[in-house]
């Protein structure tokens, strides 16, 4: 009988436990995951895409194909108010490396050896657009820069150079 006893006691806990979880469920004010509308996705019409939203020819592979002496950027970068847009990439995507003063002594780029490239720096200053795009783009073969490409759209990564070119000489 006390063999019986030590089976049956814990069967029937696992089945007490079991119908208090359905029940639970069954009354959870937040309803079941099975019955929220984030699992019906197609309850609404699939939307249509416009005509010419992916690109059929041009896009990233061209610009990483063209060499950077041939690149131009697609708006004026001389413009104050491209530079400005620029300047706020480079808060977000490029300060923490190049630091505040744009001399490679950020937050992050200070642990490296050597320093990231001073931007105000005479090297820098004189690459041309194409090769500051290809740079902030598709990184450095050393690994120092990250290509960014994937990161940045290609509107803000022609802003950062307008940016950069807008620093000037040290």
């Amino acid at each position: 009988m006390k063999r019986f006893l030590v089976i049956l006691i814990p069967i029937l806990l696992i089945a007490a436990v079991y119908h208090l979880l359905i029940f639970y469920d069954n009354r959870f004010p937040h309803g079941r995951m099975k019955e929220t509308p984030a699992v019906k996705p197609y309850e609404k019409r699939v939307l249509i895409m416009e005509q010419g939203v992916v690109p059929a020819s041009g896009g990233e592979m061209s610009l990483r194909a063209v060499s950077a002496d041939r690149l131009t950027a697609p708006f004026d970068l001389t413009d104050p108010a491209v530079a400005a847009a620029g300047k706020t990439v480079y808060l977000t995507y490029c300060q923490q490396c190049h630091g505040p003063n744009y001399d490679g002594n950020g937050t992050v780029g200070q642990s490296f050896h050597p320093l990231p490239t001073d931007l105000r720096s005479q090297k820098a200053q004189s690459m041309s657009v194409g090769e500051l795009f290809h740079t902030i783009s598709y990184g450095l073969p050393d690994g120092r820069q990250p290509p960014l490409y994937s990161t940045i759209t290609v509107s803000d990564r022609w802003r950062s150079v307008a940016f950069v070119k807008s620093l000037g000489v040290r």
